[in-house]
Order: structure tokens, then C-alpha cells, then sequence
């Protein structure tokens, strides 16, 4: 007796409708290459939204995963772990960082970033300095605080009264910021690559003015790396490319090779305001999370990996480039590593999704960033040949766009 398939309407039928997935169900991965329930194969130019740093089922990945399975998967933070030790060390070691909080996400690991600002400015300071900065078209997370940062009003609305003593500036404007910033101000969060608001990097003069500003009022510097961390722009690091050090640095999708996985990065003077019980997290650290964490560490920290994305990098501007110059369906083609935003042109405003849609029809997964914005977060390693076949299944589904 045949197997019968799910399908794609059932997620209406079960599912709380806060999502609206896309028609196909993949059921397998390998690299940058996954199946659908028909054995469509497609090629991943989307990674999970930036998540599968690695692409699908890594062998090295999958290997941990068996073993760390077989030995211990979850003890709660009653007590530590050889994983988290080994991975904290590791991190510490290859960033700026010397004290690192475990979490499941993005959302989690922000949340602490902005709970350790206040905190750490109440006992510095007092508690009239909790102000927190953030740029507009910026994301932070879905939790109610996070999203309160963020301050996007398509995610806040709803949801009751806004969490007082934050503030929304535009990105890449220092002299609005320098007008702004004051003795209130206990943190300033930002994005070296704007990801959900458009693909849009700071520019080097910006982010080292706004951490001179941080300095010159004693406010903390806080980098959101969930997207552009994790080797994503080309060092392990965003910020490691722009002459400026946060003090606090969250991180998240790539590090997890795909595994629900957070953390945020602290100096030891910043992290010391988090004593015991003021913060947690259940799952935080657990040592199946840690493993798999760490051997993707071990991997996209590697200079063949991160050399790699940089030439990959240049591969996929060359080819869009070609492209564009055909159809001329762009505006502009930005951002650093793999994280490319290609902006849509007058004429094809707000049909991102349109281009997501038939991209999908040539076998293609892209993502949007917002509706005049598609933009490619493939693995890390994609092999050349797939990035060329990749763009050829791109160029078919602009060309069904642009008739």
C-alpha cells in the first residue's frame, strides 16, 4: 500500500496561520540541493534564512549528532557541560568576547543582550539610564521585547502598549544619532548588515561614529549578528571587517548549522551584571546544541571556508550583474559574503514575492526581505556548479516576470 502523501493544505487546517508557506513539502537535503515529496529536486538559494551555514545534512554535522546523541542530550543549567565549556572557550578565543550566554535562537539571544544592558547600566549608573537605540527597518526578534527594539510597526501592532524607553532612528544617519544619544541612553543596537529591513550594510563611517558616541556617553554597544554573523559576510564576524568592537554581540541561525541555537557574546566587565539568577534558559547550552555548534564552528571559522565565501561572493555579483544588465529588473545588488540583496526596480515594486513565486517554479528557493527586495543567503559552501545552475534557474524565472 502506497504512502499517502501530507499536503500543503493541512498547514491551514492545523496550523495557527501566522505563517504562509510556500506550496511545495521538501523532504530531504543534501548540500545545497533538497526534495520535494515528488522528488523535485531544487537548489537552496534561501539556507533556512540563513541557517544552514552549511547546507543540508553535513556529514560532519551528522556525525556529532549521532554521537553526542548517543551520550547526553539535556541536563538543565543545575549543571554544566564538556560542550558548552569546549564551545564557550572556542568563542572567546575567536572573537572579542571572554563570557558567553548558551540560548535556542535569535530572538532568545537578544532578549539577553538588551536585559544585560539595563541591567549592567542600573548598577553602574542607576536606573534613569535604560534607553535603548535601535534603527528603523531594523529586526531583532519576535519576543515582545525584541520586537519592541526592532520597532517595526508591522510586528508591534497589536500587541498592546509599547515597552517604554526605547527609541527608533534611522540607519546610516550619525548626525541624527549624535543629536539623539544622551546620559538616558544605555545601549545602542545595531545590524552591520540590515537583513529583514532590505540588505543594507552600515557604512564604515557610520558604525565607527556610533561606537565613538557609545563611548563618549558611557552607552554600550550592541551588534545583532543573527544574520550577518556566523562566517555569513566573509569573517567569522561582521564586525571584524569594520574597525569597530562591540560589547555585546548576539548570534544565532549559521552557528547552528540548522540546529536551534543561540548565544550572546559579553566583555567580562558587562557580563558581571548578570549574576546568579537573573537570567536563563532551559534548553540554553545543552550539550546536543553545544556539539553541533561547535563542529560548525570548527568548520566556517576555517580561512578555506571563509576565503571561500568572499570568491563564492564575487561568483554570484558576476552572474546577477549579467543578468541585470539583460533584464534590467534591479536597481542595486548589495550586501557583503552571501547575504545579497538584489533591489527591485520602480516598475517591479512590491513584487518581490511574485519573483520568490516563480523561482519556485524553476526549482529555485529565494527569499524576500520586505516586498522590493529578494535576497540570497545560500550555504556557505555551495559548490560553484550549483551557484551557476542556480542562476540559470533565476534568469528563467525573471524572464517569466519581466514579459
Amino acid at each position: 500500500m502506497a504512502k499517502q502523501l501530507i499536503k500543503r493544505d493541512l498547514f491551514d487546517q492545523v496550523m495557527v496561520p501566522n505563517y504562509s508557506p510556500l506550496d511545495i513539502i521538501p523532504i530531504r537535503g543534501q548540500g545545497s540541493k533538497v526534495w520535494d515529496q515528488h522528488e523535485r529536486e531544487y537548489i537552496d538559494f534561501a539556507g533556512g534564512i540563513a541557517v544552514s551555514s552549511l547546507g543540508h545534512c553535513h556529514p560532519k554535522l551528522v556525525e556529532v549528532l549521532k554521537q553526542q546523541g548517543e551520550k547526553i542530550w539535556h541536563l538543565s543549567n543545575v549543571l554544566t557541560n564538556e560542550p558548552a565549556l569546549r564551545l564557550a572557550k572556542k568563542l572567546c578565543q575567536k572573537t572579542f568576547a571572554e563570557r558567553v550566554f548558551f540560548c535556542n535562537s535569535g530572538g532568545e539571544a537578544n532578549e539577553a543582550a538588551f536585559k544585560l544592558a539595563r541591567r549592567y547600566a542600573y548598577d553602574h549608573y542607576g536606573d534613569h539610564k535604560h534607553e535603548i537605540i535601535s534603527f528603523r527597518q531594523s529586526f531583532h526578534g519576535r519576543t515582545l521585547f525584541t520586537v519592541s527594539v526592532g520597532g517595526q510597526p508591522k510586528y508591534t501592532e497589536g500587541f498592546g502598549p509599547p515597552i517604554e524607553g526605547l527609541t527608533h532612528l534611522p540607519f546610516n544617519d550619525l548626525k541624527t544619532l549624535e543629536q539623539a544619544i544622551s546620559g538616558r541612553t544605555c545601549a545602542v543596537v545595531m545590524e552591520p548588515i540590515q537583513g529583514e529591513g532590505g540588505i543594507i550594510p552600515a557604512t564604515a563611517a557610520f558604525a565607527k561614529g556610533v561606537r565613538k558616541l557609545c563611548d563618549k556617553h558611557s552607552a554600550l554597544l550592541i551588534y545583532d549578528e543573527v544574520q550577518s554573523g556566523a562566517g555569513r559576510s566573509g569573517s567569522l564576524y561582521a564586525y571584524m571587517q569594520m574597525g569597530v568592537t562591540p560589547d555585546i554581540l548576539t548570534t544565532a541561525k549559521g552557528i547552528g548549522g540548522g540546529f536551534p541555537f543561540g548565544a550572546m557574546l559579553a566583555t567580562q566587565k558587562v557580563a558581571d551584571s548578570f549574576i546568579v539568577g537573573t537570567h536563563g534558559s532551559t534548553y540554553g547550552g545543552n550539550p546536543l546544541g553545544c556539539s553541533i555548534a561547535e563542529a560548525v564552528l570548527d568548520i566556517i571559522s576555517s580561512k578555506k571556508v571563509l576565503d571561500g565565501v568572499k570568491t563564492k561572493h564575487n561568483r554570484l555579483l558576476k552572474g546577477l550583474g549579467k543578468i541585470n544588465n539583460k533584464h534590467k529588473i534591479f536597481d542595486a545588488i548589495r550586501g557583503q559574503g552571501l547575504l545579497l540583496g538584489c533591489v527591485l526596480n520602480k516598475k517591479m515594486q512590491g513584487k518581490s514575492r511574485n519573483v520568490l513565486n516563480a523561482a519556485l517554479t524553476q526549482q529555485l528557493l529565494v527569499l524576500v526581505a520586505g516586498p522590493n527586495v529578494i535576497r540570497l543567503a545560500p550555504s556557505l559552501i555551495i559548490p560553484n556548479q550549483d551557484i551557476d545552475d542556480g542562476l540559470e534557474k533565476f534568469e528563467l524565472a525573471l524572464s517569466e516576470i519581466n514579459l
